[in-house]
């Protein structure tokens, strides 16, 4: 009995798997096995294309950082150029300022020299014709340092 126990049980085993081979169930196995496999390379795939793919974005974002950053330091370079020149006009300015405040200056002093000339070269002319006139009305009887009264007058008149 125990021995066709075993046959049921082979004879089971063999009709199972041959109820297997006629549905194809192997065939279905491998196909469900070469779809899952194929939907991996996909995914596998997809990754690849997603990874280059963020290497690339990646690789542009550093590209347009280097540019900001040399843009950024352009701007800064310029900026500083620009604020040299405006100091340099603003030097410039100052320095005509001075210049022209020292030549008027020089201007009023020139001036006020001119005018003191002119005044003191007027007193004299003043003194030598009284002096002059004195010497008509009084003749030449009563002559006495004459160039020494003149030279007094003038002084006089000079402070």
């Amino acid at each position: 009995m125990q021995l066709e126990a075993e046959i049921f049980v082979a004879l089971g085993f063999a009709l199972f798997l041959g109820v297997l081979l006629k549905v194809r169930a192997p065939g279905m196995l491998a196909g469900a096995i070469d779809k899952r496999i194929d939907r991996i390379k996909g995914e596998l795939a997809e990754a690849q294309k997603l990874r280059a793919e963020a290497e690339a974005l990646l690789a542009s974002f550093e590209q347009k950082r280097a540019e900001a950053e040399a843009e950024a330091a352009a701007i800064v370079a310029s900026a500083r150029a620009e604020a040299e020149l405006i100091a340099a006009e603003a030097r410039k300015r100052l320095d005509e300022f001075v210049a022209r405040g020292e030549k008027q200056i020089k201007d009023k002093i020139a001036i006020a020299e001119a005018q003191a000339v002119a005044e003191v070269r007027s007193a004299a002319a003043d003194s030598a014709v009284k002096v002059a006139e004195h010497l008509l009305k009084s003749g030449a009887a009563g002559a006495h340092d004459f160039v020494g009264d003149g030279i007094r007058q003038v002084q006089a008149l000079a402070h």
